[in-house]
């Protein structure tokens, strides 16, 4: 591995509430182009807060180069800010101009510095992330999210930190702007590390870290690094995954093993009794030396019993370690006869629609068809996806749903936080009864108890699940199923379990993604394109 250039250990972290994040947590950043990935809840925004000096741990040490600058996942913006001055620049354009108007004086020097040359690296950053130059011009709250997140990129291209931490960059772009990003990563010269689910992004890194949380053990994670891109990583996982697997594998087997061993020396102990009981009855030996075997075959069985205890428990450790390095399985498994389509069957019919944004949309769905909605943020794909599911009412235009219907949004609000799981999925399917919805819940992972949580305390993930489930076993069950965006927010299991489930899922699906990689695992048929905004 290169050299760390950032580099932590003993970090203890907990939250208001007392719950604790990082207990000890110890690692290294090497020098190059990184990727971070783990569960969502497992720390990794908490960490670049962490690594960036923005956030102190209660314990620990963290060592760090002068400047690292960090690309946060949520941008709040002074939507009445100057875009320059939100850069850091305009005090120096100011001083350049009035130096250029004949102005001599010494602060104006003094503000330029050594930056003589900032207006040609401006424009060489904004040319490289497709921003007009009169974006300096302007105020952030005129900014697309899009434009926003590609200033703020600029913003750091400019400070040229010596490691650069980025927070989900990818979230809510379009492909344009995702291949912006993917190219700053695979050309950064410094060291840079990247929080993100894109797998496409993740492709372009180095070597990948995973923050992975110890069964049982909370706040204890472990940082652990794989070289290569997100293909790489995955092969070394799985391989690691299938030796865990054969570990668990013989080491249930030592322990059946060792269990028959220990009837076996019950049984040889027992016929050891019996034997001197018969001895002592018969009178074959004297009365002392009859006890001075009795005695003696007590500490002897005491010691062959201890034997065979240490090896049963020395089984049982290995097993339970083999089973810790298990991964939760990730595999969806929905079955669901109901939501099937017949291939040719109508399923929706748009005839010359006008979205709201000023879009107009032609689509006939037939079948188990799956769709692919493209285009520029603003193109409208979300507002398409609401007017199919009756949420929105077109300008102009007819359009038909001939199958139930069911809308999964970006922003995942469709169950009550306060109720459980469980309860939530009986509202949507009244008839099925707590019994089957518990069945069925366990296919979408959620198994025994796990089903009785209060959705309010889920994670970003389980919510994900909980809602993908709720809308598949709803009542009508949904032929025709619509996806916003449904991998902006996902880790890597979730990400797993979600294409799982709609590669079992028998319906048509519409949707709308920037995710390459998504749709090509999808098996997506077609694709409509969308135009940009009007």
């Amino acid at each position: 591995m290169s050299t760390p250039v950032l580099s932590f250990s003993d970090l203890t972290f907990s939250w208001p509430d007392g719950e604790p994040l990082f207990a000890g947590l110890a690692g290294t950043v090497p020098a190059g182009t990184n990727g971070l990935v783990g569960a969502n809840g497992s720390g990794k925004s908490t960490l670049l807060r962490l690594l960036d000096g923005s956030l102190s741990p209660q314990t620990g040490t963290i060592a760090r180069p002068d400047r690292v600058g960090r690309l946060r996942q949520d941008l709040t913006l002074d939507t009445g800010r100057p875009v320059d001055e939100h850069l850091g620049v305009a005090a120096v354009r100011a001083a350049l101009r009035a130096i250029e108007a004949g102005q001599v004086d010494q602060r104006h020097y003094d503000v330029v510095g050594d930056r003589w040359d900032i207006d040609e690296r401006l424009l060489a950053v904004l040319d490289r992330l497709h921003l007009p130059a009169d974006v300096l011009d302007r105020r952030l709250g005129e900014l697309s999210g899009g434009e926003a997140v590609r200033l703020a990129l600029a913003g750091q291209l400019l400070d040229e930190p010596e490691v650069l931490l980025l927070d989900e960059p990818t979230n809510n772009l379009d492909t344009e702007a995702r291949g912006l990003v993917h190219d700053v990563v695979e050309t950064w010269p410094g060291t840079l590390l990247v929080v993100s689910h894109d797998r496409e992004l993740l492709e372009r890194v180095e070597r990948i870290g995973e923050l992975r949380a110890a069964p049982g053990r909370s706040g204890v994670r472990s940082l652990r690094w794989y070289g290569g891109g997100w293909s790489s990583y995955r092969e070394q996982v799985q391989a690691e995954q299938a030796a865990a697997e054969q570990a668990v594998s013989d080491a249930r087997n030592d322990v059946r093993r060792q269990q028959r061993d220990r009837v076996d020396a019950e049984t040889t102990l027992a016929g050891r009794r019996r034997m001197g009981a018969r001895a002592e009855r018969e009178k074959r030996v004297p009365g002392i030396v009859a006890g001075n075997r009795k005695r003696a075959a007590q500490v002897s069985a005491g010691r062959y019993r201890a034997v065979h205890d240490d090896r049963l428990a020395d089984a049982r450790t290995r097993l339970e370690e083999a089973e810790q390095r298990l991964r939760e399985d990730a595999t969806i498994r929905v079955d669901l006869p109901e939501t099937e389509v017949p291939r040719g069957r109508e399923v929706l019919e748009a005839h010359a629609v006008v979205l709201r944004n000023g879009a107009e949309v032609h689509l006939d769905l037939r079948g188990p068809e799956r769709v692919a909605v493209r285009g520029p943020n603003g193109s409208g794909k979300s507002t398409l996806l609401h007017t199919v599911a009756g949420l929105v009412e077109p300008v102009a235009g007819e359009l038909v749903t001939k199958v139930p219907v069911r809308l999964l949004p970006q922003r995942l609000d469709l169950l009550d936080p306060s109720r459980s799981i469980v309860a939530n999925a009986v509202e949507w399917a009244p008839s099925a009864g707590p019994n089957r919805i518990r069945a069925s819940l366990a296919r979408f992972l959620f198994r025994g108890s796990a089903g009785d949580r209060l959705v309010g305390t889920l994670s970003g993930g389980e919510l994900f699940r909980a809602t993908l489930a709720c809308l598949l076993l709803a009542e009508p069950a949904p032929q025709l199923l619509l996806l916003d965006e449904p991998t902006n927010t996902l880790d890597l299991t979730s990400y797993d379990a979600l294409v799982s489930a709609l590669t079992s899922y028998r319906g048509a699906l519409l949707v709308a993604s920037h995710d390459d990689a998504f749709l090509r695992d999808l098996g997506v048929d077609r694709e409509i394109v969308l135009g940009p905004p009007r």
